[in-house]
């Protein structure tokens, strides 16, 4: 059985992703530091799959110990990068927290990769990226633009990174570039669980039906769109999850074709936030309590994918529609509040 490093791995996408590796028949090692996720994750992940991940609670910014777990799982098939801070809104205020956390721990990833001869890395990245795009949908061969914000930023300076580092080493890399995941499991045993006040629209869109916020905030009615709300790209996240699966068998099976390969990962279909509005409201039968406020620094006006590539080269495609989204996400709330 292949042993997979999943990072960030009692997250909201890794843990999805730690459940369809375990039902493909991978063996998983989670590496989560807490501090945006929950142990009872772990629980819960092995009551979806039968199989308990092995867990360890290591913050890897530390270069000491996270060499020290490298040199204890020498027979690692590969690593996914899921850990690190992820807020837009968050990054502008606090830049120099992205910087250190999400640089850092790359670094030391790699460095133990070199070390302990471990070859194959898939990266979370970000369709942050490409910015504001000139062209849309967008392709992975699009420019990555200037970004607008610290944590785009450090997506593209990681992306650089392992870019460098598999030129001059054994080691490949898969990028994945994430539109927006939304979403929750079948199960409604993991979902998106932000600590605090949520980050995320579709979190935040939840929080407010059930009565846990007083309003959602619609960042900005006046972009060139539709409707004049922004324009994303929506992934139900088990798709999302499957696609990094994809992502290890190509490398672990050897398919891969270049030491560096980017994939854009998302529906392929752009909708606005009032559009994703309007179908939770149909999905709930809940009409919601917004305001249209100021726009949010570091927001880009539209975005959605071009995902010919993944479709063909990784055998992959998104599958649930942007209803299948908002209802799975509202379950998903409704289990959190029974439980409350």
């Amino acid at each position: 059985m292949v042993k997979i490093l999943v990072t960030g791995g009692a997250g909201y996408i890794g843990s999805h992703t730690t459940v369809e590796l375990q039902q493909s028949g991978y063996e998983v090692i989670i590496i989560d530091n807490l501090s945006n996720s929950y142990l009872s994750v772990i629980d819960n992940i092995q009551k979806i799959t039968g199989t308990r991940p092995k867990f360890e609670r290591l913050d890897l910014r530390d270069d000491e110990k996270t060499d020290e777990f490298f040199n204890h799982h020498t027979d690692l098939g590969g690593i996914i990068h899921f850990a690190a801070l992820k807020a837009v809104g968050e990054s502008v205020a606090e830049p120099l927290k992205y910087y250190e956390n999400n640089i850092s721990s790359l670094v030391n990833i790699l460095k133990a990769m070199k070390k302990y001869n471990l070859n194959n890395l898939v990266f979370s990245s970000s369709c942050t990226v490409y910015g504001q795009p000139d062209i849309l949908p967008v392709t992975e061969n699009a420019p990555v633009k200037k970004a607008m914000s610290p944590y785009g930023h450090t997506k593209q300076i990681s992306e650089d990174i392992i870019n460098n580092v598999c030129l001059v080493s054994p080691i490949k890399g898969i990028l994945l570039r994430y539109f927006n995941p939304i979403g929750a499991h079948d199960s409604v045993l993991i979902g998106e669980l932000p600590i605090g006040v949520p980050n995320n629209l579709v979190p935040f869109i939840t929080q407010t039906a059930v009565g846990i916020r007083d309003y959602l905030s619609v960042f900005g009615n006046d972009y060139n769109t539709t409707d004049g709300t922004a324009i994303r790209d929506y992934i139900h996240v088990v798709d999302l999850a499957k696609a990094h699966v994809a992502a290890v068998n190509r490398l672990v099976k050897g398919r891969h074709k270049h030491k560096v390969e980017v994939f854009n990962l998302g529906n392929g279909i752009g909708f606005s936030v009032l559009e994703v509005i309007r179908s939770f409201e149909k999905m709930s039968g809940i009409k919601l309590n917004y305001k249209i406020v100021e726009r949010r620094p570091g927001d880009v006006e539209k975005v959605w994918a071009d995902t010919a590539f993944a479709n063909t080269e990784l055998g992959w495609k998104a599958e649930k529609n942007l209803d299948d989204m908002t209802l799975s996400a509202w379950k998903w709330e409704l289990a959190l509040k029974n439980n409350r």
